[in-house]
């Protein structure tokens, strides 16, 4: 429908205006196939008819203040900045609303009104072109309105595009980002295909073609004709960036034809200009990859010569013996094709001793020449293995296994040892190992090999074992399998789990040291081996096949997505062989599957296959409801949601499937069209309670978007910071609206603050704010309320945001700032203020405070009384030798508390951190700095010098004390040693101490050349203080003992941690003197870990035995089941016969009690709550229970559960007793 300029006029309200069009614009009709596109002419008047002219102004009077007459002062005016935009459409396609036509005017109206926006229309009947000129006051407003009248005026068209599949990813990008742009920007509909739905031939061609390149998929693009395209364009573009390299295969060349071009790769890679080219030929294929236009002539050149060599080669097939095959193959047949120009082709699955020789007719007779010359260019040996056949293959079995032949071609260089393939092993009837090289080294190899073979005479067997066990046995058996060897010298060969074969080897070691030359000791093993397997087998599970009957097109919901499904079936284990329609066996249909494996797991696995079965049926009687229903298609986007979470909501919690449609059917023809765009249609599928529930919600949203309004608000950006606070707090302070995201959800809206400045001064937000404005959208009604809450916020902002300023000095800022910042929060947390602090000189710092009045000044009260400390102390620094430090400190920082305290000063760390300052450890400065009151740094600097000059009269002693005895000088914690300095006045350093190297060299160092540094203790100190200790600790020193004596006690490992008792029983052995060595120590952890059992526990203590008692589990199970075998060899060492005697009986003693400990009880109650009271005070409670129940009972950290071991009466006396002080009640007195 067109317009005239009248028509445009009355829709504007400027009707009496001269008209601007040409009047034949009325009579334009013509269809718009028709139309032609024309260069738009600017300067055409026809285009752009200029408007009735105005009188002719007169001249005016030049100004004496004109330009001619001086220099002139222009006004400084601020503009807003224009953005403008023009385009033309040839075509304007109009539609109808509610069967009413939809004019020209009114579509502009409606663009105007949604956007900041002004658009004027002028027509050009030549051309039959419309040109729309918009102005706006920002860039994105003008786009907005530019894509919007573009949809709204342009046909509706579909266009598609033919993407290679590498290429899908790039265009979909991270999560659906760049499709997302691609969509946002054009408003066009982008349908790209489903993963599953592409294949090989999705670019039109069978798969399996050789020239293939990968195949492409088509996306579909839908809307309006130029925003469509913009679509388009920008979809090549990805693809482009993408397709810059190709790759191509060439699959299935003729093994005759293959070898000669891989003769010619130096020629295809000349063609290929850089292109990299990969020559396969295990698989009779040639991929070439790399630049496209290069790949191609590659390719093209490739396909030449195969066409051309398929026709022109002829073929002469000759017999040799099979052995000399071997050297017709790889590099044999490189050689040939380089003398001969002639292929042979070689099939070593092939029983007869044909080869053939491919060449053209002149080439054959050189070709013939050089392969006789090549097969017998070596030696070759043929080493038949012993039979029968069964033998032969349990010999070459074991051979493959341990990687016999490549360890002989290794150690043999130039011999090559080939085995025959497996066709040939499944259908011989005898097996021969062919050895090719050099003679000499060729019957070097047979001697070895006939000495290995004659070992393995009479030390090898196949025990049959259903393979589906053979996981089993391996888990359950790993450890008792690999000592098979030990025991019996016996190495078991389980099959792979892909090949399912039943057949286990059993090989007698010919290598291991303990192999005995006896035919009789080696079937006597092997024969023990077997029954050993053979009861694992049984124990491991009886298997059975059941075969079921189920629709094919059940099978997929059974196999679920990747197999997600069948594999929650098989189980961890993988123990089940499941099977589908014909691959089930020789009698199935497709209907059937067949199950196979232990009986218990194959009743399991059938039973789930039939319930998975049954809730697909059902699912597919529920969700086969479905309604459908129309929404104006402004409103799609925001029930689809940002990548469609609007719609995953509703399917995740409804169970239902949403698609949006913009297709409807039309009813008179049954085809279908494109919907007029102001509508899409929207299917629900699913549970029909479900869909209606849905609907009503999308319903529900609708309205609610359809009552929505938005408000600019205009706060100064100075409170903006105030209103949101730290993530999106309004002040704390403000209990009405308390914070930002609440105010959004009590009233349903969006508030949204500008965030940083742009050049032309608006926020840098999704909405164009400027810097004052704060924007609430939502339903009319919540607009309102958000409204008024936000601006009593701001008044009371107004109230509270006061800022004063004031500078301090800015060596007291560190002081202010305190620790971590420590101080000034303390300050901010007591007044509730905030406080920046901005250093402005050196001498100088700005401190700005804001709050309300009371809460200014009470900070900057705190800050000042900070600020006048420090003004009032003083520095002093004094030079104090690097060595003196750590003396001086002491150890933990006591020797200045002491030293301070007794200059009157405060012992508060942190006032003794700013008060007394020593260069970091590592930093060579000797300066010691002191600042404070000046009393009490005159006092400090006083006693630093007193100390400083009597350190300095130090010296430095050594004296041999032999190590073991160090720790009896030093005594518990210490204790001795600080008895003996505060005894003597002297400072005595043991090797090892911290401290030991930074005292110095001792003044008598000379005396003790030959002495062992780990003997020598340093004494420091003034001369008479360091003779005193030096007596002292000789008097101290014992006479060395004589030579230990020792003994050695065999302990089984699984009672190590029953002895040791967490290392008590090792302290006491000490204290006899005695040191214990260990061969060997338990690696398990200390404490039995409780079986997994799906059956119920085997005890319960319920509430009729303890009324009071909680509700718990009781499980008791044998002790030192899964423990470490063998024993540790303890060295018992002692000073003297008696103690080493008290040793033994005790750990004699201690090993019998743990044979005692026969069980293992596993008490697991509600929660731990009423742990502290089992345990008691510093375990008082546990203890007591050990002591009268002779039980171990340990309380887990970790969970619920106490374990206790002992006897089984004792265990069961100590679980009694734990109940009852889990209930509370109090001990039961004991009687005799």
């Amino acid at each position: 429908m067109a317009l005239s300029a009248a028509d445009l006029q009355k829709r504007h309200g400027m009707e009496g205006a001269p008209d601007p069009f040409a009047p034949a614009l009325e009579e334009y009709v013509e269809p718009r196939s028709k139309t032609v596109k024309q260069e738009l002419d600017t300067d055409s008047h026809q285009a752009f008819p200029s408007l009735a002219s105005a009188p002719a102004a007169k001249s005016v009077t030049q100004s004496a203040w004109g330009a001619s007459n001086g220099p002139r002062i222009k006004p400084i005016i601020n503009r807003q900045p224009v953005f403008t935009d023009s385009f033309t459409l040839g075509t304007v396609e109009l539609t109808s609303k509610d069967n009413k036509p939809v004019t020209l005017g009114e579509i502009i109206k409606q663009v105007m009104a949604k956007y900041k926006v002004k658009v004027e229309a002028s027509g050009n009947q030549r051309g039959r072109q419309t040109t729309f000129h918009l102005r706006a006051e920002s860039q994105r407003e003008l786009d907005k309105a530019k894509r919007m009248l573009l949809a709204l005026l342009s046909p509706v068209e579909t266009f598609n595009v033919a993407a290679p599949i590498s290429t899908i990813p790039a265009i979909i990008g991270p999560k659906g980002a760049t499709l997302k742009q691609v969509r946002d920007q054009t408003g066009a509909r982008i349908e790209i295909p489903p993963k599953d739905s592409v294949n090989g031939a999705a670019n039109g061609h069978a798969a399996g073609d050789d020239e293939d390149e990968e195949p492409s998929v088509q996306i579909t693009v839908t809307g309006p004709k130029p925003l469509a395209l913009e679509a388009v364009d920008f979809i090549n573009q990805i693809i482009a960036s993408k397709t810059f390299r190709s790759t191509q295969r060439i699959r299935d060349i003729s093994p005759n034809v293959l070898p000669f071009i891989l003769a010619r790769k130096s020629v295809y890679e000349a063609a290929a200009q850089g292109g990299e080219l990969k020559l396969q030929s295990s698989q009779f294929e040639i991929t070439a990859s790399g630049e496209r236009e290069g790949v191609h002539r590659a390719v093209d050149l490739i396909k030449a010569d195969i066409a051309e060599l398929s026709s022109g080669l002829t073929a002469i097939k000759i017999s040799l013996p099979k052995r000399q095959h071997r050297l017709l193959v790889d590099k044999g047949a490189q050689a040939v094709m380089v003398k001969s120009n002639c292929a042979v082709v070689v099939n070593f699955d092939d029983p007869s001793d044909e080869i053939a020789v491919w060449g053209r007719s002149a080439d054959l007779p050189s070709g013939l020449s050089a392969v006789m010359e090549q097969a017998n260019s070596k030696y070759i040996h043929e080493f038949p293995l012993p039979g029968p056949v069964t033998l032969s293959k349990q010999l070459l079995e074991y051979m493959n296994r341990i990687d016999y032949p490549k360890t002989l071609s290794e150690k043999h260089a130039g011999v090559s040892i080939f085995t025959p393939t497996p066709v040939t092993i499944e259908r011989a009837h005898s097996l021969v190992i062919d050895i090719v090289g050099d003679k000499p080294a060729v019957d070097a190899v047979v001697r070895q090999v006939s000495e290995f073979i004659g070992k393995l005479i009479g030390a090898t067997k196949e025990v049959s074992i259903d393979w589906l066990t053979h996981r089993i046995i391996n888990g359950k058996n790993a450890k008792k399998i690999k000592q098979f060897h030990d025991t019996y010298n016996v190495l078991v060969y389980f099959p792979s789990e892909s090949a399912e074969q039943s057949s286990v080897l059993l090989v007698y070691d010919p290598f291991s040291k303990a192999a005995s030359p006896s035919p009789d000791d080696k079937a006597r093993s092997l024969d023990e081996v077997t029954k050993e397997l053979t009861r694992m087998a049984k124990e491991a599970a009886d298997v059975k096949s059941e075969a079921l009957q189920v629709e094919k097109r059940w099978h997929e919901a059974i196999i679920g997505q990747g197999g997600t499904t069948l594999n929650a079936i098989i189980g961890e284990d993988k123990a089940l062989s499941i099977k589908f329609g014909l691959d089930a066996g020789d009698s199935a249909t497709e209907n059937t599957i067949l199950v196979r494996g232990a009986s218990a797991d194959v009743s399991r696995a059938t039973k789930e296959i039939l319930q998975i079965v049954e809730s697909a049926k059902n699912d597919e009687i529920v969700n086969s409801y479905s309604t459908e229903f129309d929404i104006d298609r402004e409103y799609v986007g925001r029930v689809v949601g940002a990548q469609g979470a609007g719609i995953n909501k509703l399917r995740d919690q409804l169970g239902v499937r949403v698609d949006v449609l913009d297709e409807v059917e039309d009813k008179e023809s049954g085809k279908k069209k494109k919907a007029v765009h102001h509508k899409s249609k929207v299917k629900i599928t699913g549970r029909k309670e479900n869909v209606e529930e849905a609907q009503k919600r999308i319903h529900a949203q609708i309205e609610k978007l359809a009552d929505e309004t938005s408000e600019i608000l205009q706060i100064p950006n100075k409170y903006h910071s105030g209103l949101i606070g730290q993530s999106g707090n309004v002040h704390p302070r403000y209990n009405r609206g308390k914070y930002v995201v609440r105010l959004e959800e009590n009233y349903s809206v969006k508030i949204t603050f500008p965030r940083q400045s742009t050049e032309n001064g608006e926020g840098k937000t999704r909405e164009q704010l400027k810097l004052d404005e704060v924007l609430i959208k939502g339903g009319k009604k919540g607009v309102a309320g958000a409204k008024a809450e936000l601006l009593d916020a701001v008044e009371y902002e107004k109230e509270t945001n006061n800022i004063l300023k004031f500078t301090v000095p800015t060596r007291s800022v560190a002081r202010i700032l305190g620790k971590g910042g420590k101080s000034i929060n303390e300050i901010k947390d007591t007044t509730d203020a905030q406080i920046d602090v901005e250093k402005v000189t050196e001498d100088q710092t700005n401190i700005t405070v804001r709050g309300t009045k009371k809460a200014i000044n009470a900070a900057k009260t705190a800050i000042l009384v900070i600020a006048d400390q420090v003004a009032e102390e003083i520095t002093v620094t004094i030079p104090i030798d690097n060595k003196y430090h750590r003396t001086l400190i002491g150890s933990g920082g006591q020797g200045l508390k002491d030293l301070v305290s007794r200059c009157g000063g405060s012992s508060d760390p942190k006032v003794l951190a700013n008060l007394i300052r020593f260069p970091r450890q590592g930093d060579p400065s000797n300066d010691v700095r002191l600042r404070g009151e000046p009393a009490i740094v005159n006092k400090l600097k006083v006693e630093l010098e007193k100390a400083v000059v009597t350190l300095r009269d130090r010296v430095v002693i050594a004296l041999e004390v032999p190590a073991g005895q160090h720790r009896a000088l030093i005594g518990r914690g210490g204790q001795h040693l600080n008895e003996l300095q505060d005894r003597t006045g002297a400072q005595i350093q043991f090797p090892g101490s911290r401290s030991y190297a930074q005292v110095g060299e001792a003044e008598n160092a000379a005396d003790f050349g030959d002495v062992d540094p780990a003997n020598i203790v340093k004494v420091t100190g003034p001369r008479a203080a360091c003779e005193r200790a030096v007596d002292a600790l000789k008097q101290s020193v014992k006479v060395a003992a004589p030579d230990v004596v020792t003994s050695t006690i065999p302990v089984p490992l699984k009672y190590y941690h029953v002895i040791s008792q967490q290392g008590q029983f090792f302290r006491t052995l000490r204290n006899f003197g005695v040191q214990v060595d260990q061969s060997v120590q338990a690696q398990k952890p200390e404490l039995p870990t409780r079986p997994v059992s799906s059956s119920a526990p085997s005890a319960r203590i319920d509430e009729e035995e303890n009324p009071d008692a909680p509700e718990a589990e009781w499980e008791v199970v044998p002790n030192y089941e899964n423990a470490e075998e063998g024993d540790s060899v303890w060295t018992l060492k002692a000073r003297d016969q008696t103690g080493l005697e008290r040793a033994e009986k005790l750990v004699n003693e201690a090993i019998e009690h743990a044979k005692t400990m026969t069980f293992v009880g596993f008490l697991t109650l509600p929660d731990r709550s009423t742990f502290p009271r089992i345990v008691g005070s510093k375990g008082a409670n546990v203890m007591r229970i050990r002591n009268e129940t002779g039980a171990d009972v340990h309380v887990s950290r970790e969970n619920n559960t106490i374990v206790i071991i002992g006897s089984e009466s004792n265990i069961t006396a100590a679980k009694n007793a734990v109940m009852r002080f889990a209930s509370g009640r109090p001990r039961r007195q004991q009687h005799d």
